[in-house]
């Protein structure tokens, strides 16, 4: 009979209000809570023991199919335990900003092996640990680990990582000059580049958008750094409401590296093409080159979307050909993809 095993169980015990966990050997329940009241101090009358992990009471029978180690906590009668819950509800009602907190809910993490449970604790730690009202290099020096010494705010290292997605995108579309057979073609192109240049240059490299310190009609952020995902391309939002401060924390910036700044009209598929196919015919003094360059450098045209948003196949959407040139000059419409008006 289960209760009468001559085999002793070791498990892990601890009480309700406490952390330290103690190791506990015995045949059955009764001696496990006999044993665990002396030690952890607890009335032995109505006392009752139950799984760490989710609060299922452990009954006599339960107790000798648990696995070696399994981790119990034992209350007294009044008490209740809903499992790990219980542990992060004791840490949300204390100071979220207290170093003993966050040191908590890290052991909580390590010593929890349920893979759902991990999440929740993982991005508790990460909220835990939000430093996004400190700005410079002397208050979160470990925010800047990695980054070069020449930064000193988390404002300026933002503002220049966003200028580096837009020249990253102004080297794709000069890249392109080098498949232009034609000379013509090709001299008209570098004229196009040139004033793509000067115009991205004279904006910053729209470096504003990720600088929270901006006015809030330049930035894609709150003034504490919150960004928001603004869905796929297809969609008006982001179903799944992801958002990140990058301000908060090195784990949080260095993520906020793998989200997109979007073209929703893509550059290679569609508005490079685009831009190529309107010199066969035409100068480039025809062409709008401000409809361009907010198709390629701007908000007009880019999404900020977290990784799972970004769609990477064919976006099917084409540049307007009523904008493509200036005045009343003309391109008769062609490819069977739907337009982005």
């Amino acid at each position: 009979m289960y209760g009468l095993s001559d085999k002793n169980k070791p498990v892990k015990i601890r009480s309700c209000g406490e952390n330290k966990k103690y190791g506990v050997a015995a045949q059955n329940v009764k001696e496990l809570i006999k044993k665990g009241c002396k030690l952890l101090k607890i009335p032995l009358a109505g006392a009752h023991v139950c799984l760490y992990s989710d609060g299922t009471e452990v009954t006599e029978e339960y107790f000798q199919t648990l696995p070696d180690n399994t981790e119990l906590v034992l209350l007294s009668r009044p008490q209740t335990w809903t499992g790990v819950v219980c542990d992060i509800s004791q840490l949300l009602s204390t100071d979220p900003n207290a170093d003993a907190v966050i040191a908590a809910a890290r052991r909580l993490l390590a010593e929890q092996q349920s893979p759902k449970w991990r999440k929740i604790l993982s991005d508790m730690v990460q909220n835990l640990e939000d430093r996004s009202e400190q700005e410079s290099r002397e208050e979160d020096q470990d925010w800047f680990r990695g980054v070069e010494a020449r930064f000193k705010t988390k404002s300026a290292y933002m503002k220049y990582n966003c200028e580096s997605r837009m020249r990253s995108y102004m080297k794709e579309v000069d890249n392109a000059a080098k498949a232009v057979e034609k000379a013509a073609v090709r001299a008209e192109f570098v004229k196009v580049l040139e004033q793509l240049a000067h115009m991205l240059k004279s904006a910053g490299y729209n470096g504003r958008y990720f600088d929270r310190t901006e006015k809030e009609r330049h930035r894609l952020c709150t003034g504490e750094g919150w960004f928001t995902c603004q869905g796929p391309f297809d969609q008006a939002a982001c179903l799944s409401l992801h958002s990140i401060n990058p301000y908060s924390s090195r784990d949080s910036r260095v993520m906020f590296s793998m989200w997109n700044l979007d073209h929703r009209i893509e550059k290679k598929r569609a508005i490079i093409p685009a831009l190529l196919g309107a010199l066969q015919n035409h100068p480039s003094s025809d062409l709008n080159l401000d409809y361009f360059y907010r198709m390629l450098f701007t908000r007009d045209n880019l999404k900020l979307v977290q990784i799972v948003c970004h769609k990477k196949g064919a976006h099917n959407l084409l540049c307007d050909d009523q904008k493509i040139y200036k005045g009343n000059t003309k391109q008769k419409a062609g490819g069977k993809r739907r337009r982005l008006n």
